[in-house]
């Protein structure tokens, strides 16, 4: 129903615009609150780079954010992640990831982030005690921020927007008739656009030196119990999950690459899954294959006929450059004070 309201052609969003427009008026006097110093930022004594998206839903930023460690780290620049959290519910705040910490303290993307990065990892509603975490913690040299970008309570140094290429803004409308926290004429002040996929868009040609675009790649199979590896070809009888935002994207992705696909089924982003959810939607000779958001969740109880793919983002190395270029003007800014 939502994706109908929101990027479909369904008129029936008009029903909510009134509601839009009060989310849209309280967004704007909150920023300006935030702006003439009436509610005050803390200021990390780290830069902070904020990963984030204008509209509701996943738009790419945890792989993103895992493909910028990587990237930075290349760099010599150690990188540390904050994160809401969301979807987990910890005894207590800050919670800093390990090993031993689960998606159901900490919410399934920290947790992927750690495990795919080992980076140093901190979650917090309030994201400023996450990031003093950190620091009294590891030593890094800059904090990446999992979404976050309407969060002004921290402020940033760097903003980097992600948007879908193929969904881009909707209808355009504020929640809850459309998918908008913040409009379209915000990515003015930001510093990098990110576009995940191919568009359409002029967006390149409005903001030419800071957007850029990268890509999604799938790797191989990865079993969920073995860790054995496969290539994606070689899986038959696929029965495809996925519980994020936009499950059509990884349902698409897989039948681009002639994956032998037999079924496919969409959950609410961040479900919980149990055994009994998932047992039955395959039956022993066939193949079970999932998103890795969805397999940090699911490692405890999997079984041997299950699968994830892990993502890459290949981002280009321009953008990866510009950020390291403004964290060198911020060093020399913060030298001089």
């Amino acid at each position: 129903m939502i994706e109908k309201l929101w990027y479909g052609k369904s008129k029936f969003y008009w029903l909510l615009v009134p509601f839009s427009l009060l989310y849209g008026l309280i967004a704007f006097l909150r920023r300006q609150l935030y702006k003439l110093g009436i509610l005050k930022s803390w200021h990390s004594p780290k830069p902070v780079i904020i990963i984030g998206n204008l509209s509701a839903g996943g738009n790419g930023k945890t792989p993103l954010v895992i493909g910028l460690i990587e990237a930075l780290k290349a760099k010599g620049i150690q990188a540390g992640v904050v994160s809401r959290g969301y979807g987990g519910k910890a005894d207590k705040y800050p919670l800093i990831i390990d090993n031993q910490v689960t998606t159901e303290q900490a919410g399934d993307e920290p947790v992927l982030i750690y495990q795919r990065t080992q980076a140093p990892i901190a979650v917090s509603p309030q994201r400023n005690e996450a990031v003093k975490a950190l620091l009294n913690n590891y030593n890094i040299d800059v904090i990446l921020t999992d979404d976050g970008l309407q969060h002004y309570a921290l402020a940033r140094d760097i903003e980097v927007v992600v948007i879908d290429g193929k969904r881009m803004f909707g209808n355009g409308w504020w929640i809850p008739a459309g998918p908008m926290r913040e409009r379209q004429n915000r990515l003015k002040s930001v510093d990098l656009i990110i576009i995940n996929g191919d568009t359409e868009s002029n967006l390149a040609l409005k903001y030419p030196n800071k957007t850029y675009t990268m890509q999604l790649t799938p790797k191989y199979a990865v079993n969920l119990l073995t860790q054995e590896k496969k290539e994606l070809h070689l899986l038959n009888d696929v029965c495809a999950i996925a519980g994020i935002s936009n499950p059509k994207r990884f349902f698409n992705m897989l039948t681009d690459r002639k994956v032998d696909l037999i079924k496919t089924v969409s959950f609410a982003d961040h479900q919980k899954f149990t055994l009994s959810l998932l047992d039955n939607i395959v039956t022993t000779n066939q193949t079970l294959l999932m998103t890795e958001k969805d397999a940090v969740k699911c490692r405890a109880f999997a079984m041997p006929n299950w699968w994830y793919l892990p993502i890459d983002a290949n981002i280009p190395s321009q953008a990866v450059d510009q950020i390291c270029s403004l964290l060198d003007d911020l060093k020399i800014k913060r030298a001089k004070k």
